[in-house]
């Protein structure tokens, strides 16, 4: 009997969470002594200290979307393949590199970390039109359509059709496109020029973290939208002078019409994150000014993913739930590379010529 998706999901997901180091070394020690130089280490030993809590979060995502793709053989499966080794292969050579200690300059070791530190999510993302097929099976867009209409009593694209105006579409377009740029002045900063504090660690593994389970787990819920699943259903057809062709050729730029890419909603999760992050920290630093209009931003970007057609309402709290679950696993991800550090290890963000 074929097993059901979200038996996979339950099984995947433990799976991802169990990808962590050797327990030889003791990493949960509040010992803030460090090794002595002279202590032997073993192979384990130095892959629990030297690499970080965000270290082991890429190679358990592309380990587990290789995973998914081995045990199936359907689409592009050899090139999907080739492009998750190359990703795992240039990812380890980055961490080689710098956590290894081959680049002996500290500011170029720390600028190609960082650079390189998004790199096999950036480069994954720009797969998924060849690895979702390969790793996934059948599309359950009726499933999850099914879903929304016996737990919420209406699938919000098809409620909200009767408002489609240009009007309405060029405002939650101007808010859907401007996702990317929410992300980008959150993200470069801190990328380029920020300082390895607590804030930064926690910020960058709770929010990478979104993407990385998102990614992998639209191979167990691989669904196409309502804007292809319920095409018939609308009565109004969305279009805009300037705003909703830019987000149509947006996603038309990543083949976005194959991609099974929408449980769980990362354009919800994403900025949700941002503002739950910027409500946390909203007394301190920039986040007194940002938290109220990353809030605003978010709302409206979470409705436009609903009203443009894109996502189903149970993607949406799929989205929201993994947004909070990116703050409490980063506070997991301190409390690892804290002990870490205090045996010894290197910092998780090291300073570059930038800074």
């Amino acid at each position: 009997m074929r097993t059901r998706w979200y038996t996979q999901l339950a099984f995947a997901l433990a799976a991802f969470l169990g990808v962590r180091p050797s327990r030889e070394v003791d990493y949960r020690s509040y010992d803030e002594r460090p090794l002595s130089s002279e202590t032997p280490r073993t192979l384990a030993d130095e892959l629990v200290i030297r690499l970080s809590a965000l270290d082991w979060l890429f190679i358990g995502y592309l380990l587990t979307l290789l995973a998914r793709v081995a045990v199936g053989d359907r689409g592009p499966h050899g090139l999907a393949m080739g492009y998750l080794g190359l990703d795992l292969t240039i990812f380890l050579g980055i961490l080689w590199l710098t956590r290894g200690g081959v680049i002996a300059s500290p500011a170029l070791s720390g600028l190609v970390y960082r650079l390189g530190a998004l790199l096999p999510l950036l480069t994954s993302f720009f797969q998924l039109q060849y690895i979702l097929p390969a790793a996934s099976g059948p599309a359950v867009d009726a499933d999850v359509y099914a879903f929304d209409l016996r737990v919420f009593g209406a699938e919000p694209s098809e409620a909200w059709d009767r408002f489609v105006s240009p009007r309405t579409t060029e405002w939650f377009s101007f808010f859907y496109y401007g996702y990317f740029y929410l992300v980008a002045v959150h993200v470069l900063p801190l990328l380029l020029f920020g300082r390895d504090s607590a804030r930064m660690r926690r910020f960058s593994f709770g929010f990478v973290w979104l993407y990385c389970v998102g990614h992998v787990v639209y191979t167990f819920v691989p669904a196409y939208g309502p804007h292809a699943f319920l095409a018939s259903h609308f009565h109004h057809v969305l279009q805009g002078g300037t705003w909703w062709p830019l987000v149509q050729k947006t996603v038309a730029s990543v083949d976005g019409s194959v991609r099974t890419d929408v449980f769980p909603s990362l354009h919800t999760a994403g900025p949700s994150f941002l503002a739950l992050f910027a409500f946390e920290h909203r007394k301190s630093g920039i986040f007194r000014w940002t938290w109220l209009p990353t809030a605003l931003s978010a709302t409206q970007i979470i409705l436009a993913t609903m009203f443009l057609r894109w996502h189903y309402a149970v993607d949406i709290f799929a989205g929201l739930l993994l947004a909070v679950s990116g703050i409490y696993v980063s506070r997991a991800a301190l409390w690892w590379d804290s002990a870490r550090e205090r045996a010894g290890g290197p910092p998780v963000w090291p300073a570059t010529p930038f800074r």
